[in-house]
């Protein structure tokens, strides 16, 4: 099973992906827990994007698509994958077919968490006056106004990957609004539909 995960920030995906991981046996790939790992193993790829975090910069494309392309070879992604965060743009989704193609490996599915922008914003105000009223922190960039510009920044950069994936009939929706485990069932019956796994 080689799955890609799109939606913005809070729409489920983490949820979601670890629900998979869990019935299938497949790994999860977040591309910022790859790049944490890669810098606290000291690969020559994590020290250099080690270098440029810590000159505040963000770590281009050359650098994500390698670790990406590492992990790929690793044992545990042997029964499958499932892509969190990644690809974030079109010329990352390109990337990521010339590393399949390289393997001759392609993408069982491309599945999209549609969601609200307004109730996800509304649902967030809520979280942080939840958490502050049960006395826990609350993260710097966990409010509103962040999230908000979060989601412009995904609706600019990673709302064009859905219609590369669309173009290519790989694209398949699913609604993020539904209760979780409506979200999960519909995933299931997604995958069953594009015979990655049998219903």
């Amino acid at each position: 099973m080689r799955l890609v995960l799109l939606g913005p920030p809070g729409a489920g995906k983490g949820t979601q992906a670890a629900r998979l991981v869990e019935r299938h046996g497949v790994q999860q790939l977040s591309t910022g827990d790859i790049l944490r790992a890669a810098v606290a193993a000291k690969t020559p790829i994590g020290l250099k994007a080690k270098e440029i975090m810590d000159a505040g910069a963000l770590v281009p494309d050359a650098v994500v698509i390698g670790l990406i392309d590492e992990r790929l070879d690793s044992p545990d992604c042997a029964k499958g994958f499932i892509l969190d965060g990644f690809p974030r743009t079109v010329a990352q989704a390109e990337a990521l077919q010339q590393l399949l193609d390289r393997r001759g490996l392609s993408l069982d599915a491309v599945l999209e968490l549609a969601v609200d922008e307004g109730a996800l914003v509304e649902r967030m105000r809520k979280r942080v006056e939840e958490t502050v009223a049960a006395g826990g922190a609350v993260r710097a960039d966990d409010n509103p106004e962040s999230f908000k510009t979060r989601l412009e920044a995904y609706r600019a950069q990673t709302a064009p990957v859905s219609a590369h994936y669309a173009g290519r009939s790989q694209l398949t929706k699913i609604d993020g609004m539904a209760p979780i485990d409506e979200v999960s069932a519909a995933i299931d019956r997604a995958l069953v539909g594009a015979a990655v796994v049998r219903g």
